[in-house]
């Protein structure tokens, strides 16, 4: 890859190609339970470069705006949240959940000031347990997100986030190979309770010589990689990925499905979102603890959500456990294992110097994919894919299918969320 495109791929600030495109879509931003009444305490929020506070007012309406004063510039995540605003500490000046100053302490309510300070925001909106935002132009709003965990009811669906200290994209990659699975993640396929068990398990094991075929779809990619199974047929594994960053793992067994959201903090960080959910049943007692004990796709966190397991105590690798091939990495859990190896690459991964084979062909399109949308919205203004609510009712697949049967062809309507259907699974 060139220089150039590379660093087209990874920035996101305003004004950059990229981060114009990520601002045509909305992104989840806060779980709802880190505003979870009215008045209650502001929340600091960074997304595509911008430093941001996040509050819930009196009458519960939602707002993110601006982190800093228009006054003097403190932040106002120490501000007071009472009677309809965001009241800064300093000198009183108070904001609603439009950014809109309402009261100027020292001057005359007569002299009009307030009405001309205005800082910016964003507008927020809430559903599945997550709260969503959209920061790009008003008159180009997509529609409000539709994708299938966040409708399925509470008990059905569970998400969890993480900060990861590496770029979008490259994490964002690992979540569209599916050959490392063979490797990094073998020693969890037999122990981790969200994984275990299925038939799938020992086609992943059996065959570390993945062929991949990549397809388009109207909001991104179809991912699949084919792995021998029995009888002259393949064990097909089929990762969807929506632009620009939602990527969705194929399931095993009746275990819960599973997927990520990499958004953007700023050039150099991300938020690692994962949700778990199944479409026709409850999350189990034992798969909800076992979510929230960081395990499956999942990470123990702390207040900040930086995961516990981090580069400042070497992910708590453990070389004996590497070693025995317990563990093949020697990193505890399936989201540290790819995390850890994420962030070694650096900040921003130097695509300049990589040798990519055929297992890699789905990172490919989609890079091409990318820097094509977001070209064609730079020159053109043209919209990019992914924001239709269609583009989002999509799942993942693992079938077994007969060879000489493509795969797109032979799952068919299996890549569809159809509600009340059971996912398409071994």
């Amino acid at each position: 890859m060139k220089a150039e495109q590379n660093e087209l791929l990874v920035r996101t600030g305003p004004g950059t190609p990229m981060g114009e495109l990520f601002r045509r879509y909305w992104h989840p931003i806060l779980l709802s339970w880190e505003l979870p009444e009215p008045d209650c305490p502001p929340v600091r929020v960074k997304c595509l470069g911008e430093r941001m506070v996040a509050f819930r007012d009196t009458q519960g309406r939602l707002g993110l705006i601006d982190e800093f004063c228009a006054h003097r510039g403190v932040s106002l995540w120490f501000g007071r949240n009472e009677e309809c605003g965001l009241r800064c500490p300093y000198h009183g000046w108070k904001y609603d959940v439009n950014g809109q100053c309402v009261e100027v302490p020292s001057e005359p309510v007569e002299s009009g000031f307030c009405r001309k300070i205005k800082l910016k925001s964003y507008p927020l909106t809430e559903r599945g347990g997550v709260i969503w935002v959209y920061m790009g132009p008003a008159d180009q709003t997509p529609p409000l997100p539709e994708w299938e965990f966040a409708t399925v009811p509470a008990e059905q669906s569970y998400m969890s986030k993480r900060t990861q200290e590496c770029n979008w994209l490259q994490a964002m990659e690992g979540g569209i190979d599916s050959s490392h699975v063979s490797f990094l993640h073998s020693g969890q396929l037999n122990h981790d309770p969200l994984f275990k068990g299925a038939k799938g398990n020992q086609y992943n094991l059996g065959d570390k010589r993945p062929v991949f075929e990549v397809v388009e779809s109207e909001g991104g990619l179809y991912i699949g990689a084919r792995r021998n199974a029995e009888d002259n047929q393949y064990y097909w594994r089929i990762t969807p990925w929506v632009m620009p960053c939602f990527t969705m793992v194929p399931p095993r067994g009746d275990h819960p499905m599973h997927g990520h959201f990499w958004v953007p903090m700023d050039d150099e960080n991300c938020m690692a979102w994962s949700f778990d959910y199944h479409p026709v049943r409850a999350l189990s007692e034992l798969e909800r603890e076992a979510m929230e004990a960081g395990k499956g796709i999942h990470v123990r966190v702390d207040k900040h959500f930086r995961p516990l397991q981090n580069r400042d105590n070497d992910y708590l690798m453990d070389r004996a456990s590497q070693k025995s091939g317990r563990n093949f990495s020697g990193i505890e859990g399936i989201g540290m294992q790819d995390a850890s190896l994420q962030e070694s690459m650096g900040p921003i991964q130097d695509r300049t110097r990589e040798n990519l084979v055929s297992t890699d062909n789905g990172i490919i399109m989609a890079r091409h994919r990318l820097i094509k949308a977001a070209k064609e919205l730079a020159a053109k203004g043209t919209l990019p894919p992914g924001r239709d609510v269609a583009h989002q009712k999509v799942r993942s697949v693992a079938v077994v299918l007969p060879s000489g049967t493509p795969f797109k062809e032979g799952a068919g309507e299996a890549l569809k969320a159809r509600e009340g259907i059971a996912q398409t699974s071994v």
